[in-house]
């Protein structure tokens, strides 16, 4: 009878630590499926993808090792969502975000209008270079 393959994800090692990775390379790196690392998305404010050009999400290698870690929690550990988002946040030093009071940053976006506006008539007032 053949043996099975350990299915542990492994952290990639530095020859393979790459700058970001694709969904479909987190996913397979993390033997997860591209939709449970959507939803974890949601679920974990703390991993944040960004986009490409053409629109595709990109990963850092902060996003994997946290993702990574949550499949060990709840997988492994048997921890809830809850329980590994908690896990993760102390483990990682994350602080999840606080609520804002919607007075407080309605005064903070105009602020950053007006100093936005202010920048935009210094810039007109320059002379033009010919």
């Amino acid at each position: 009878m053949a043996e099975a393959k350990d299915q542990t994800p492994t952290k990639p090692d530095k020859a393979q630590a790459k700058l970001f990775y694709r969904l479909d390379e987190l996913s397979r790196l993390a033997k997860l499926d591209p939709e449970t690392v959507e939803n974890w998305e949601k679920e974990f404010p703390f991993i944040q993808p960004g986009q490409t050009g053409a629109g595709k999400k990109i990963f850092r290698p902060k996003d994997l090792e946290i993702i990574l870690r949550i499949k060990e929690l709840t997988e492994r550990q048997n921890f809830t969502l809850a329980g590994a988002k908690r896990k993760i946040e102390e483990e990682f030093g994350l602080q999840p975000a606080q609520p804002l009071h919607p007075d407080r940053l309605r005064k903070t976006l105009w602020q950053v209008r007006d100093q936005l506006q202010g920048i935009a008539q210094t810039l007109e007032k320059r002379p033009k270079k010919v």
